[in-house]
């Protein structure tokens, strides 16, 4: 089902399935990418409760073998809404048999969505209804139309980062797993990352130590995408390798793909939250569309 958020600015639309956010409009521009299979058929899907892959697209926990697939498995599965109202939407998606399956821990997801002025506020509570402590971690993958005004190159758009930094790229093989090495990755001015095709040859560029928010602009279009996510300490850029995709993907996460080799127990799987039981995490970014 779909729900509809406006205020005076914005009017977006949330799905029900994988309470996704899968249309942002202030005026006549749509800011998400609409999804092309010939590219990419997503939209602005979310992450739980891995970031990224599994080695061997499996894990094992209490002494069984599990099968998670990339990203995990809420952006396939029906959130209920809690409340609906003008400018905000809660949903929320508690374990079943289809998730026991693959991640055995009784949760529930919370995911809301404010629209204040151009911001929209999204934020993820994840509670641990189990008895045990739950591995789990989170992030978006909110794709942007590339050019946003239909006219200019996808060349003459950048990434400004919020601040001066040195981020540091966190090295991906070509299986999709990190091989362990960092490296600096040094930015225009230390703020400015171009866009090109080429940067995506072979996958997506992901970051650590960077600013906290980061811009989508180019100097010929007054239309631009800024995200802000304090909580989040990795940032993916990513669209699909080796096409001239019109769009990009910016991608605030929590956590990491696993490393390249061994299967490993998702209790030793780095850059998880271990939310202990009855308690919850909230994490969250917020997004403006200028």
């Amino acid at each position: 089902m779909l729900y509809t958020l406006q205020n005076d600015t914005l009017t977006a639309t949330v799905s029900t399935l994988g309470a996704e956010m899968c249309s942002v409009k202030r005026g006549a521009c749509e800011y998400i990418w609409q999804g092309d299979p010939a590219y990419w058929s997503g939209k602005n899907p979310l992450l739980f409760p891995i970031c990224g892959r599994l080695a061997k697209g499996k894990y094992t926990y209490g002494g069984r073998e599990y099968e998670m697939q990339l990203h995990g498995f809420v952006r396939k599965l029906e959130f209920a809404c809690l409340r609906h109202t003008d400018t905000e939407i809660e949903l929320r998606l508690t374990d079943n048999e289809q998730t026991r399956a693959v991640y055995p821990f009784a949760f529930a997801l919370t995911i809301s969505y404010r629209l204040c002025g151009s911001r929209v506020e999204l934020r993820a509570d994840m509670e641990n209804c189990d008895a045990n402590p739950m591995p789990a971690t989170f992030g978006g993958h909110p794709g942007f139309r590339v050019p946003l005004d239909g006219d200019s190159d996808f060349s003459e758009w950048f990434l400004e980062f919020g601040e001066e930094c040195d981020p540091n790229a966190i090295e991906i093989a070509p299986s999709g797993l990190q091989t362990g090495l960092r490296t600096a990755y040094p930015l225009q001015n230390r703020r400015i990352l171009p866009l090109s095709h080429d940067l995506f040859r072979i996958d997506g560029i992901f970051l650590a130590r960077m600013a906290s928010s980061v811009t989508l602009r180019s100097h010929r279009c007054e239309r631009s995408v800024t995200l802000r996510y304090p909580d989040m300490p990795y940032l993916g850029i990513w669209h699909a390798a080796n096409t001239d995709a019109p769009f990009v993907c910016i991608e605030p996460w929590c956590g990491l793909p696993d490393f390249d080799g061994r299967v490993r127990d998702l209790t030793q799987k780095s850059e998880l939250f271990h939310i202990p039981p009855q308690a919850s995490q909230t994490v969250g970014f917020d997004m403006i569309f200028d």
